[in-house]
């Protein structure tokens, strides 16, 4: 078979033949149609993920939508011990997927069931979160933020304040259902009192930026907050401006602020699991929608270092036979 190959964790993967994997004990073949490029993918194949063990050669993708021996098409997330997505063929453990209800787009599904599974598992796993809440997304202008405000207003957040440094992709998030846009452009100390007057009285933080931002952002609201024994959830889910930040006691202290991540080991697998078959029904109804970019898997490298377009997740595509 043909797939995605990283090799090293300096270049990006190339398009080569691979040998094709065989289904272990609890495993079935899956023939794959769409894997999604998403920031875990690239941390992964880099090797700076903190799930990766420096293994190579290897095989990106964490999850994608694929056609079984039977001829049903699933939407799956991938076990860390399996081969990658990216590829024509791979395996599953069919306690991970989901059928995808007919009339289902594989492509959409592929690029929006990971950064909606973000905020989607984050405010129903994580945290009780009660309708007629409200949130701040910090970093709203990735995908994944994108998502967030789609999932905030879908769950019931009768406030959702989107902030990020990206002008075109802060336009975008009115009509997807932020009721503030914050940017965080600029000069800083601006950038982040406009931040605080937006967002001081939140329920929750959903922090796809970490770093910087994070602890700018601390400050900013819980200096403003009407009352600081509120609680406040910060949940830290993303590390797009650092993997690290520098915490004041007092901040501890001086609010009734409670920490805590959302990702792979804070969730259990099962948890993430079971709640894909809501979250699919939302992506098909359209209730949450996402831009994705099809790309034809044998194009990988020169896809992998081409820029961005705003709002759009690329998907790499194969053709099962």
């Amino acid at each position: 078979m043909h797939a995605a190959v990283v090799r090293s964790f300096e270049c990006p993967p190339r398009f080569e033949e691979f040998p094709v994997p065989e289904p272990g004990a609890g495993r079935l073949p899956v023939e794959m149609i769409a894997a999604g490029l998403h920031p875990r993918v690239r941390s992964g194949a880099d090797g700076t993920h903190y799930t990766s063990d420096g293994r190579l050669p290897l095989i990106p993708g964490v999850d994608g939508v694929g056609r079984l021996p039977d001829g049903q098409v699933v939407y799956f997330v991938a076990d860390d011990e399996d081969p990658g997505t990216m590829a024509e063929r791979t395996v599953l453990d069919p306690r991970r997927a989901v059928p995808l209800p007919d009339g289902a787009d594989p492509v959409t599904v592929a690029a929006a069931m990971n950064p909606a599974m973000s905020s989607w598992v984050a405010l129903r796993r994580r945290i009780t979160f009660r309708a007629g809440g409200s949130i701040l997304v910090l970093g709203a202008t990735g995908n994944a933020g994108r998502m967030a405000v789609q999932v905030a207003r879908h769950l019931g957040a009768d406030r959702v304040v989107a902030a990020g440094r990206d002008p075109e992709r802060l336009e975008l998030l009115g009509g997807l259902g932020a009721t503030d846009v914050v940017s965080l452009a600029g000069d800083q100390d601006e950038a982040y009192a406009r931040l605080g007057e937006a967002a001081a009285d939140v329920d929750v933080v959903i922090d796809y930026t970490w770093g910087a931002p994070t602890e700018r952002a601390l400050p900013a609201l819980l200096t403003r907050r009407t009352d600081r024994s509120a609680s406040l959830d910060w949940i830290q889910i993303g590390s797009m401006a650092g993997p690290e930040i520098t915490l004041p006691s007092a901040v501890l202290r001086a609010a009734n602020l409670r920490f805590m991540g959302s990702g792979q080991g804070s969730v259990t697998a099962r948890g993430i699991v079971a709640e894909l078959p809501s979250l699919m029904t939302e992506l098909t109804r359209g209730t949450l929608t996402a831009d994705a970019q099809p790309v034809p898997l044998a194009d990988v490298e020169k896809a992998w270092t081409a820029p961005a377009e705003p709002g759009r997740r690329l998907v790499f595509t194969t053709s099962p036979g």
